[in-house]
Formats: C-alpha cells, sequence, structure tokens
C-alpha cells in the first residue's frame, strides 16, 4: 500500500491522454430532475426504441446519481451541478440526446440499473470495483481518484503520524457513505474499528462534527471538496493511493447503449472537453 498525504489524480491532459489511447449520497430516492438545458420528462415503464438504442424515454439520456458528492455532483438551488453533471450532458449533448438525472440513494444505483425501469446509466462517482464488475458493465474511466481520512482539526489522538494505527482501534468510530468504497477501505485497512454508515456523505462529516464518530473516510477529491466548505474546522490525517477509475454503469443487457456513451466519453476526451470540465469543477 502507498500511503501519501492530500493525494489524488485527475484524468487531466497528459494522464488522461495516456489512460484514454482515455461514493456517495441524495435520500430523495427515484425522484427524477431534468437538466437546465431541459428533459422529455419522466420516464416511463416500458423502454422506448432511440434509434439503435434503447432507452427508457426517445430522446432522453436518463442517469441514476445521488447528488451530495461534490465536486461530482450536488444540488444548488435545485440545479444538477459537478464534473459528473456536466459530463453527463456533454455525453448527451454528443449523442443528440436530452439529459435529466433521477435521484437514487448511493447504494442502490447499481441495484437499479441491474433492475431497470429508473435510469439508462449510472453516473455518481462510481468507481469500478470487481463486485460491480459482476452485475453492470462500466465505460472507459474518466477520472481517478484516491481514499483519505478526515477528523476534527482538534482531535490529538489521531494524527498524520500515528493514523494508520490509531484508526485501526475498537474505541474509533469511522463514518462512511453505504456501500462507497471508502467503505470498503475502511473495513479492509481498519477492520478494528467501528464503521457508520451513512446513505448521504455530508451526514458522514456532520457526525464528526456532532462527535458521533471519530473520522470519515471517503474518495481524496470529495474529501477534500468537503473540507473547503462547510467542514473546514476538519482536515485529513490518511491518504491512500488506490488509483480508483470512475466511470458510467450500464446494464450488461444494453450493450448498445455503454458503445455510445464510450464513443462519447473517448470524442470528449480527444477535443479537450473532459479536461476542461475537471479544470472548472475541481478548482
Amino acid at each position: 500500500m502507498n500511503i501519501t498525504r492530500r493525494q489524488f489524480v485527475p484524468l487531466a491532459a497528459g494522464a488522461a491522454a495516456a489512460m484514454f489511447g482515455l461514493a456517495g449520497c441524495g435520500n430523495e430516492s427515484a425522484t427524477t430532475g431534468s437538466a437546465p438545458a431541459g428533459s422529455a420528462g419522466s420516464a416511463s415503464d416500458e423502454p422506448a426504441s432511440d434509434g439503435e438504442l434503447t432507452l427508457l424515454t426517445a430522446g432522453t439520456l436518463t442517469f441514476a446519481t445521488s447528488p451530495d458528492y461534490p465536486p461530482f455532483e450536488n444540488l444548488v438551488d435545485g440545479e444538477y451541478v459537478g464534473l459528473d453533471m456536466d459530463l453527463g450532458r456533454a455525453i448527451a449533448d454528443y449523442l443528440g440526446l436530452e439529459c435529466e438525472y433521477t435521484n437514487i440513494d448511493f447504494d442502490g444505483i447499481v441495484p437499479a440499473i441491474v433492475a431497470g425501469g429508473q435510469a439508462d446509466a449510472g453516473l455518481s462517482g462510481i468507481s469500478i470495483t470487481p463486485e460491480r464488475e459482476d452485475q453492470v458493465d462500466f465505460s472507459e474511466p474518466y477520472y481517478i481518484d484516491n481514499q483519505a481520512v478526515a477528523v476534527m482539526s482538534d482531535n490529538t489522538a489521531i494524527t498524520e503520524d500515528n493514523a494508520t494505527e490509531a484508526l485501526n482501534s475498537e474505541n474509533v468510530t469511522i463514518a462512511v457513505q453505504s456501500g462507497s468504497t471508502g467503505a470498503d477501505h475502511a473495513a479492509e485497512f481498519f477492520p478494528n474499528a467501528e464503521q457508520l454508515p451513512f446513505p448521504n456523505f455530508t451526514d458522514a462529516f456532520a457526525a464528526v462534527q456532532a462527535g458521533q464518530a471519530d473520522a470519515v473516510c471517503g474518495n481524496s477529491a470529495v474529501v477534500e471538496q468537503m473540507l473547503a466548505g462547510a467542514y473546514s474546522d476538519e482536515h485529513v490525517v490518511y491518504s491512500s493511493a488506490t488509483g480508483e477509475e470512475y466511470a458510467i454503469a450500464v446494464s450488461k443487457d444494453n450493450p448498445d447503449l455503454l458503445a455510445a456513451i464510450n464513443e462519447a466519453i473517448a470524442a470528449l476526451q480527444e477535443d479537450g472537453t473532459i479536461d476542461e470540465l475537471i479544470a472548472a469543477n475541481m478548482g
């Protein structure tokens, strides 16, 4: 394991070009929201054929997301904002489709894509893992992230110098997002600690503030974003270069949609759009 401090690697510029040759979340389960550019309305129960693509609603690409994971997805004054939200719109635009988002708790997104009927694809800071690959297909990755743990800044028991050992204690409670790779990472590397899961990642940070948990574990880019905003009295004490690849989840029964999304990602990478979106959202 390679452990460093405050380390995350966006797929920008050279890193993105090299990979391309190119966790989470809200409680408003299964409600729909339109992209600012407009939408065709709520998805119907029966898939609609859109040319060669099978979509829930003809002319609309519907993504399941859990919008409490800035800088990737968030709801601000009713508008979906963040890297993933902008990427989803760009992909839909490339494919000549409208873009719509439906809110699902993070740990319910992959099961929803498997079951069908709620969204065409999942776009919500979803890392590719073997367990998820057993259930859904993934697009080409568009971002690489790592793991980080934050504690209250006045916590003298858990510091950067002793974090690896101090966090792995039966007296420590680590807040995580349910079903996330942060939860997996905490379980693997701090098995003696108690885990406190939340469907909404912001609640995990709030739990540390309230003294319900000693630490919060999640993807580095999101942890850093949270600390730069409402949770500035917390700080990172541990980072691990896990190199997680974010990608879009698509039903194994919809290979044509997967191919179309991959074509769009490749084109958006080649013309510099993805780099621009990363720069605009990760500042």
